[in-house]
């Protein structure tokens, strides 16, 4: 068998769980894989947070309709957890799946706040007692963390035994996270931020993925954390916002926003434009 052929085969495999909307769906193969960890790449406020609440809620749903039937676990690292967004999404969601079993879909998403590299290397084994032990209805089967570079970015100087003091941390984190998903099946997100690059930099010459140079709201930008990072993940998309420039009055206009893939195993290079509406997020 080619390996492209053998690829297409484990890709047909792999549960997906859906984001919550047909179109952003189709852009990444059928939603977020299992088994794996896949990471979300924007500036602030461009909708990474969105999209994983959005997710959170939609797992529940029965693997017919592309869910996973799955609580989940949603790690916050750095502002206080947007409970006030998932409770209006989540009477979104009830509004649309009025037949779903769970009175209260708020209720399948454990909440946890982890404020350091350290604290989450030492949540891992309690993370993996807790799926070994539960038995409920909706088991976990996604953990969310939101976000992995908010844990680097203040504890650790640019010198050679804090860079890899950081990188080891890096791999544990990883191997931790990678090992559970593929022990339990868990798809597993974590959010990342951007840096700018300087004008006429190139990004220290490294192409990571389909996208040789990132721009958002007119800036170039890479993600953080670096090459060491983006060799833990599996799957990086990067969220993109566009302003389209101020109007006649002076005031701002809205921005447009978009969804790539960067790399991925099971996927080629592919975008969607998308919205966030008080219902949640949409591809158009």
């Amino acid at each position: 068998m080619q390996p492209e052929n053998l690829l297409h085969q484990i890709h047909l495999r792999t549960q997906k769980c859906t984001v919550g909307c047909p179109l952003l769906d189709r852009c990444l193969g059928g939603g977020i894989p299992c088994n794996s960890i896949t990471e979300l790449v924007a500036e602030n406020g461009t909708g990474k947070t969105q999209f994983c609440l959005q997710l959170v809620l939609y797992a529940q749903l029965p693997p017919s309709r592309g869910g996973l039937s799955a609580s989940s676990l949603y790690i916050h690292t750095e502002f206080p957890f947007p409970l006030r967004r998932l409770r209006q999404l989540s009477r979104a969601f009830r509004s649309s799946h009025p037949d779903h079993p769970v009175a209260d879909p708020c209720g399948r998403v454990f909440v946890q706040g982890v404020y350091t590299a350290d604290e989450l290397v030492d949540a891992l084994p309690k993370i993996e007692l807790f799926l070994i032990h539960s038995k409920s209805r909706f088991p976990l089967r996604v953990i969310v963390i939101d976000s992995i570079a908010a844990l680097f970015r203040s504890d650790f100087d640019n010198t050679g035994l804090d860079l890899r003091r950081r990188s080891s941390l890096f791999f544990k984190i990883a191997g931790g996270l990678k090992s559970l998903a593929k022990r339990f099946g868990l798809a597993v997100v974590v959010t990342n931020q951007v840096v700018d690059l300087i004008e006429g930099g190139n990004g220290n010459g490294v192409r990571v993925g389909n996208l040789g140079v990132l721009y958002s709201s007119g800036r170039r930008v890479a993600p953080a954390l670096g090459l060491a990072w983006a060799n833990c993940v599996n799957s990086r998309l990067f969220l993109s916002r566009h302003d389209d420039g101020a109007d006649v009055d002076g005031s701002c206009s809205k921005s447009r926003r978009r969804i790539s893939v960067v790399f991925a195993p099971h996927l080629p290079h592919s975008s969607s434009e998308f919205v966030i509406t008080t219902e949640g997020v949409f591809g158009r």
